[in-house]
Protein backbone atom coordinates (compact mmCIF):
# COMPACT_ATOMS: atom_id res chain seq x y z
CA UNK A 1 0.00 0.00 0.00
CA UNK A 2 1.21 3.69 -1.06
CA UNK A 3 2.11 6.12 1.94
CA UNK A 4 -0.13 8.20 1.75
CA UNK A 5 -2.87 5.80 1.42
CA UNK A 6 -1.60 4.14 4.83
CA UNK A 7 -1.55 7.62 6.95
CA UNK A 8 -4.95 7.96 5.30
CA UNK A 9 -5.71 4.50 6.94
CA UNK A 10 -4.30 5.69 10.13
CA UNK A 11 -6.44 9.02 10.34
CA UNK A 12 -9.36 7.01 9.96
CA UNK A 13 -8.77 4.44 12.12
CA UNK A 14 -7.94 6.76 15.18
CA UNK A 15 -11.37 8.27 14.16
CA UNK A 16 -13.12 5.26 14.63
CA UNK A 17 -11.58 3.79 17.66
CA UNK A 18 -11.55 7.04 19.45
CA UNK A 19 -14.72 9.81 18.32
CA UNK A 20 -17.24 10.00 19.78
CA UNK A 21 -19.28 11.22 16.78
CA UNK A 22 -21.92 9.42 14.87
CA UNK A 23 -20.64 7.05 12.80
CA UNK A 24 -17.73 5.97 15.31
CA UNK A 25 -16.99 3.51 17.74
CA UNK A 26 -16.19 5.52 20.88
CA UNK A 27 -14.11 2.33 21.77
CA UNK A 28 -11.96 4.78 23.73
CA UNK A 29 -13.03 7.99 24.00
CA UNK A 30 -10.74 10.90 23.73
CA UNK A 31 -11.42 14.70 23.64
CA UNK A 32 -12.30 16.62 20.53
CA UNK A 33 -8.31 17.88 20.73
CA UNK A 34 -7.62 14.05 21.24
CA UNK A 35 -9.08 12.87 17.75
CA UNK A 36 -7.05 15.55 15.56
CA UNK A 37 -4.24 15.60 17.27
CA UNK A 38 -4.31 11.51 17.94
CA UNK A 39 -5.45 11.25 13.78
CA UNK A 40 -2.39 12.73 12.88
CA UNK A 41 0.06 10.66 15.27
CA UNK A 42 -1.72 7.70 14.24
CA UNK A 43 -1.60 8.69 10.78
CA UNK A 44 2.53 8.99 11.04
CA UNK A 45 2.19 5.54 13.09
CA UNK A 46 0.28 3.90 9.83
CA UNK A 47 3.99 4.56 8.32
CA UNK A 48 6.10 3.69 10.99
CA UNK A 49 6.96 0.17 9.89
CA UNK A 50 8.00 1.26 6.80
CA UNK A 51 10.85 2.85 8.48
CA UNK A 52 12.87 -0.19 7.41
CA UNK A 53 13.24 0.87 3.83
CA UNK A 54 15.96 4.26 2.93
CA UNK A 55 13.36 5.07 0.23
CA UNK A 56 10.01 4.97 1.55
CA UNK A 57 7.87 8.43 1.82
CA UNK A 58 8.98 8.47 5.92
CA UNK A 59 12.52 8.43 5.18
CA UNK A 60 11.89 11.82 3.10
CA UNK A 61 9.40 12.85 5.40
CA UNK A 62 11.93 15.34 8.32
CA UNK A 63 15.53 15.16 6.90
CA UNK A 64 18.10 14.55 7.60
CA UNK A 65 16.91 12.96 10.93
CA UNK A 66 14.17 10.43 9.02
CA UNK A 67 16.84 9.32 6.96
CA UNK A 68 19.15 8.16 9.70
CA UNK A 69 16.83 6.79 11.32
CA UNK A 70 15.01 4.69 8.50
CA UNK A 71 18.50 3.30 7.81
CA UNK A 72 19.31 2.33 11.26
CA UNK A 73 15.69 0.26 11.81
CA UNK A 74 16.05 -1.23 8.32
CA UNK A 75 19.77 -2.45 9.40
CA UNK A 76 18.08 -4.22 12.71
CA UNK A 77 15.18 -5.74 11.44
CA UNK A 78 16.41 -7.45 8.48
CA UNK A 79 15.14 -5.04 5.47
CA UNK A 80 12.20 -3.97 3.87
CA UNK A 81 9.25 -6.19 4.92
CA UNK A 82 10.45 -7.96 7.34
CA UNK A 83 10.66 -7.23 11.13
CA UNK A 84 8.51 -4.63 11.20
CA UNK A 85 5.84 -5.84 9.24
CA UNK A 86 5.30 -8.61 11.88
CA UNK A 87 3.22 -9.27 15.31
CA UNK A 88 6.38 -8.85 17.01
CA UNK A 89 7.42 -5.17 14.95
CA UNK A 90 3.73 -3.87 16.10
CA UNK A 91 4.18 -5.14 19.38
CA UNK A 92 7.74 -3.38 19.77
CA UNK A 93 6.30 -0.04 18.27
CA UNK A 94 3.93 0.36 20.79
CA UNK A 95 6.13 -1.23 23.79
CA UNK A 96 8.72 1.95 22.99
CA UNK A 97 5.83 4.27 22.63
CA UNK A 98 4.52 3.48 25.73
CA UNK A 99 7.91 3.24 27.53
CA UNK A 100 8.70 6.75 25.72
CA UNK A 101 5.28 8.11 27.11
CA UNK A 102 6.48 8.20 30.84
CA UNK A 103 9.60 9.94 30.69
CA UNK A 104 8.98 13.19 32.22
CA UNK A 105 11.08 16.21 33.51
CA UNK A 106 9.06 18.41 36.13
CA UNK A 107 8.55 21.82 35.50
CA UNK A 108 6.86 23.91 37.71
CA UNK A 109 5.03 26.47 35.22
CA UNK A 110 3.43 23.56 33.24
CA UNK A 111 -0.18 21.86 33.85
CA UNK A 112 0.70 19.05 35.87
CA UNK A 113 4.20 20.59 37.39
CA UNK A 114 5.94 18.30 34.88
CA UNK A 115 6.74 18.02 30.87
CA UNK A 116 6.00 14.84 28.79
CA UNK A 117 9.55 14.90 26.71
CA UNK A 118 8.99 11.16 26.32
CA UNK A 119 5.45 11.91 24.26
CA UNK A 120 6.89 15.26 22.79
CA UNK A 121 10.03 13.37 20.82
CA UNK A 122 7.67 10.67 19.05
CA UNK A 123 5.12 13.11 18.21
CA UNK A 124 7.42 15.06 16.69
CA UNK A 125 8.63 12.47 14.31
CA UNK A 126 5.37 10.81 13.72
CA UNK A 127 3.54 14.28 13.40
CA UNK A 128 5.94 14.96 10.42
CA UNK A 129 5.36 11.55 8.59
CA UNK A 130 1.73 12.37 8.67
CA UNK A 131 2.06 15.70 7.56
CA UNK A 132 4.32 14.67 4.23
CA UNK A 133 2.58 11.56 3.15
CA UNK A 134 -0.71 13.33 3.57
CA UNK A 135 0.27 16.50 1.43
CA UNK A 136 -0.63 18.74 4.32
CA UNK A 137 2.90 20.45 3.97
CA UNK A 138 5.53 20.97 0.86
CA UNK A 139 9.27 21.59 1.50
CA UNK A 140 11.92 20.26 3.97
CA UNK A 141 11.12 22.51 6.53
CA UNK A 142 7.15 22.80 6.55
CA UNK A 143 7.33 19.00 8.04
CA UNK A 144 9.55 20.66 11.48
CA UNK A 145 7.46 23.48 11.37
CA UNK A 146 4.23 21.48 11.95
CA UNK A 147 5.70 18.31 13.93
CA UNK A 148 7.60 21.32 16.52
CA UNK A 149 3.89 23.24 16.77
CA UNK A 150 2.17 20.12 17.85
CA UNK A 151 5.17 18.12 19.46
CA UNK A 152 5.44 21.10 22.04
CA UNK A 153 1.86 20.81 22.66
CA UNK A 154 2.19 17.31 23.45
CA UNK A 155 5.94 18.09 26.04
CA UNK A 156 3.80 20.30 27.50
CA UNK A 157 0.07 18.89 27.47
CA UNK A 158 0.77 15.10 27.35
CA UNK A 159 0.30 13.94 31.47
CA UNK A 160 -3.28 15.33 31.30
CA UNK A 161 -4.26 14.91 28.00
CA UNK A 162 -2.11 12.48 25.70
CA UNK A 163 -2.51 9.09 27.79
CA UNK A 164 -3.89 7.26 24.53
CA UNK A 165 -0.46 7.94 22.46
CA UNK A 166 0.86 4.45 22.84
CA UNK A 167 -2.90 3.12 21.87
CA UNK A 168 -2.58 5.80 18.29
CA UNK A 169 0.87 4.35 17.56
CA UNK A 170 0.04 0.34 18.21
CA UNK A 171 -3.09 1.24 16.11
CA UNK A 172 -1.41 2.91 13.46
CA UNK A 173 1.41 0.23 13.37
CA UNK A 174 -1.29 -2.83 12.81
CA UNK A 175 -3.43 -1.08 10.00
CA UNK A 176 0.00 -0.49 8.27
CA UNK A 177 0.51 -4.37 8.43
CA UNK A 178 -3.30 -4.67 7.42
CA UNK A 179 -2.99 -2.48 4.79
CA UNK A 180 0.19 -4.24 2.75
CA UNK A 181 -1.47 -8.53 3.78
CA UNK A 182 -4.67 -6.66 1.26
CA UNK A 183 -1.76 -6.40 -1.22
CA UNK A 184 -0.13 -8.58 -3.35
CA UNK A 185 3.38 -8.61 -1.45
CA UNK A 186 1.82 -9.55 1.77
CA UNK A 187 4.08 -9.63 4.90
CA UNK A 188 5.82 -11.98 7.43
CA UNK A 189 3.45 -11.85 9.74
CA UNK A 190 5.00 -14.74 12.16
CA UNK A 191 8.49 -13.12 11.84
CA UNK A 192 11.17 -14.35 12.59
CA UNK A 193 9.35 -17.07 12.05
CA UNK A 194 8.12 -17.61 8.80
CA UNK A 195 7.64 -20.72 7.81
CA UNK A 196 7.29 -22.04 4.24
CA UNK A 197 4.05 -23.68 2.27
CA UNK A 198 4.76 -27.49 1.76
CA UNK A 199 5.92 -28.28 -1.64
CA UNK A 200 2.55 -28.47 -3.90
CA UNK A 201 0.67 -25.80 -2.05
CA UNK A 202 0.65 -23.55 -5.26
CA UNK A 203 -1.26 -26.10 -6.85
CA UNK A 204 -4.18 -24.96 -3.89
CA UNK A 205 -5.98 -22.58 -5.77
CA UNK A 206 -6.15 -19.15 -4.00
CA UNK A 207 -4.18 -20.84 -1.03
CA UNK A 208 -0.54 -19.99 -2.60
CA UNK A 209 -2.08 -16.23 -2.86
CA UNK A 210 -2.60 -16.28 0.75
CA UNK A 211 0.41 -18.36 2.23
CA UNK A 212 3.27 -17.24 -0.22
CA UNK A 213 6.11 -19.68 -1.61
CA UNK A 214 8.23 -17.15 0.52
CA UNK A 215 6.49 -17.91 3.56
CA UNK A 216 4.31 -14.34 3.67
CA UNK A 217 0.84 -14.35 4.55
CA UNK A 218 -2.06 -11.43 2.76
CA UNK A 219 -5.71 -11.80 1.38
CA UNK A 220 -4.61 -9.68 -1.46
CA UNK A 221 -8.20 -8.16 -2.23
CA UNK A 222 -6.73 -5.22 -3.16
CA UNK A 223 -4.01 -6.17 -5.74
CA UNK A 224 -0.86 -4.45 -6.35
CA UNK A 225 0.53 -1.61 -4.81
CA UNK A 226 -1.03 1.41 -5.77
CA UNK A 227 -3.74 -0.47 -7.49
CA UNK A 228 -7.41 1.26 -9.22
CA UNK A 229 -8.80 -0.70 -6.50
CA UNK A 230 -6.25 0.69 -3.58
CA UNK A 231 -7.31 4.15 -4.90
CA UNK A 232 -10.88 2.96 -4.69
CA UNK A 233 -10.71 1.79 -1.23
CA UNK A 234 -9.39 5.39 -0.08
CA UNK A 235 -11.42 7.62 -1.20
CA UNK A 236 -14.38 6.39 1.51
CA UNK A 237 -11.67 6.09 4.46
CA UNK A 238 -10.02 9.39 3.43
CA UNK A 239 -13.31 11.24 3.49
CA UNK A 240 -14.23 9.47 7.15
CA UNK A 241 -10.89 10.19 8.64
CA UNK A 242 -11.89 14.35 7.46
CA UNK A 243 -15.19 13.99 8.17
CA UNK A 244 -13.95 12.92 12.26
CA UNK A 245 -11.08 15.56 12.18
CA UNK A 246 -14.21 18.17 11.04
CA UNK A 247 -16.39 17.12 13.61
CA UNK A 248 -13.95 17.13 16.65
CA UNK A 249 -12.44 20.95 14.93
CA UNK A 250 -16.49 22.28 15.07
CA UNK A 251 -17.31 20.30 18.68
CA UNK A 252 -13.91 22.04 19.79
CA UNK A 253 -15.42 25.39 18.78
CA UNK A 254 -18.59 25.07 20.89
CA UNK A 255 -20.87 23.53 17.71
CA UNK A 256 -23.27 20.86 19.23
CA UNK A 257 -21.54 16.96 19.30
CA UNK A 258 -23.08 15.22 16.22
CA UNK A 259 -23.41 18.72 14.50
CA UNK A 260 -21.52 17.70 11.24
CA UNK A 261 -23.15 14.14 10.89
CA UNK A 262 -26.50 16.42 10.86
CA UNK A 263 -25.30 18.84 8.29
CA UNK A 264 -24.07 15.97 6.42
CA UNK A 265 -27.46 14.39 6.74
CA UNK A 266 -29.70 17.42 5.76
CA UNK A 267 -27.45 17.80 2.66
CA UNK A 268 -27.95 14.19 1.56
CA UNK A 269 -31.93 14.90 1.78
CA UNK A 270 -32.31 17.74 0.41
Amino acid sequence: MMGGHHAATGAAAWVAVASTAPFTLGLHPVSPLGVVAGALVCAGAALAPDADHHNATIAHSLPPVSGVVCAGIGAISGGHRHGTHSLLGIAAITALAAGASTLTVEASWAPGGELALGAGVPSLLLVAFAAKALGLVRGAAAPWLVALVLAGFVTVAAPQEWAWLPLAVGLGAAVHVVGDMLTTGGVPLLWPFVPKPPRNWSLVPVANAVWQRNGYLGVPVLGSAGSWREWLLLVPISAYALYGVVDALATAGGLEHGAVAAAIGSLLGS
